[in-house]
């Protein structure tokens, strides 16, 4: 079990250094949101929120698996350019965000984190087109995007999302009501009436904004019907969608091909994804439970000789 705070931001520099050198492979979670209007109900900064709360959900898990899973702390600005005319609504350049966030990937990694995932829960087409950028052209594995427009996460979420019609709606509402209650309005959502526009089809049309779509009030969907018993199974509670997309994400693409952990003089565990690459030496290495040796157990790694690993995580 990883014995230090979930939050990457309470760590000090000291408990920070020996667990980036210790055995268990370091994950760093980034949180990304937006400022972004979301009906009269929910706060502005209600996609930050939910990458938060699933984020700290799937580090949780993360760690019963042995992986050292830290919420880093979050990226709560982003493209919100449909939002434009609402009070509140805080938009950047696409661009500007792709570079950003490449930084703190980059930023990350050569602080010695095996893997740095981009959690994100706001989900404008360009926006997320800025953030699947930012991790483009990284070594495999290295890198990756947790974000619920994944066809393969979409198919677990609820009837809501999936039809479209879930801004600021049953399904975001009752997210934010499990992670942050006190900040949801639930007198004003029980009394919103439902509307059944979906966003996904009105992108399809040519619409540019939620004033475009006829989303007056800036939401969609059924606000009225949201719950917090429904968000924490959305969020994951024991096997919940949200959480299993992202756990097993980090587990199958991210976490399995690393180089991680500490040994020797000069601390490096290796992994490669490339069981054929400067083999120097092949011999067994004793295995922890959850663990499994394939191929070679030496590498050359910056022409330094290191173990290498995989971790059996499905």
């Amino acid at each position: 079990m990883i014995d230090a705070p979930l939050r990457l931001a309470e760590l000090t520099t000291e408990s920070a250094g020996r667990l980036l050198a210790g055995p268990a492979p370091c994950a760093a979670l980034v949180p990304v949101g937006s400022v972004e209007p979301h009906g009269p109900h929910l706060p502005l900064a209600t996609d930050t929120i939910i990458s938060e709360a699933c984020a700290a959900r799937a580090a949780r898990a993360l760690r019963e698996r042995g992986i050292a899973a830290f919420v880093a702390p979050p990226v709560p600005y982003g493209v919100t350019d449909f939002a434009a005319g609402f009070a509140g609504a805080v938009s950047i350049p696409a661009a500007a965000l792709t570079a950003f966030l490449r930084a703190v990937v980059d930023g990350y990694l050569a602080a010695g984190f095996a893997h740095v995932s981009l959690v994100n829960n706001h989900l404008e087409p360009a926006h997320d087109a800025a953030v699947r950028a930012a991790v483009a052209g990284l070594p495999k594995g290295r890198a990756s995007v947790a974000c619920p427009l994944s066809r393969r996460w979409a198919r677990t979420l609820s009837a809501e999302f999936k039809s479209g019609a879930c801004h600021a709606g049953r399904y975001e509402t009752s997210l934010v009501l499990a992670a942050e209650p006190a900040l949801v309005r639930a007198d004003l959502a029980r009394a919103l009436p439902d509307v059944a526009v979906s966003l996904s089809d009105g992108i399809k049309a040519g619409a540019a904004s939620f004033r475009a779509m006829g989303l007056d009030a800036a939401y969609t969907g059924a606000p009225r019907d949201a719950s917090d018993a429904e968000g924490r199974a959305l969020l994951g509670g024991p096997g919940g969608p949200r959480r299993r997309a992202l756990r097993a994400r980090l587990s199958r693409a991210a976490l399995r091909h690393q180089e991680w952990g500490a040994w020797g003089a000069w601390g490096a565990w290796g992994v490669s994804d490339d069981a054929t690459t400067s083999i120097i030496e092949s011999r067994p290495w004793p295995l922890r439970p959850g663990e499994s040796v394939t191929g070679p157990t030496y590498l050359a790694l910056d022409k330094r000789v290191a173990p290498a690993r995989y971790l059996i995580v499905d």
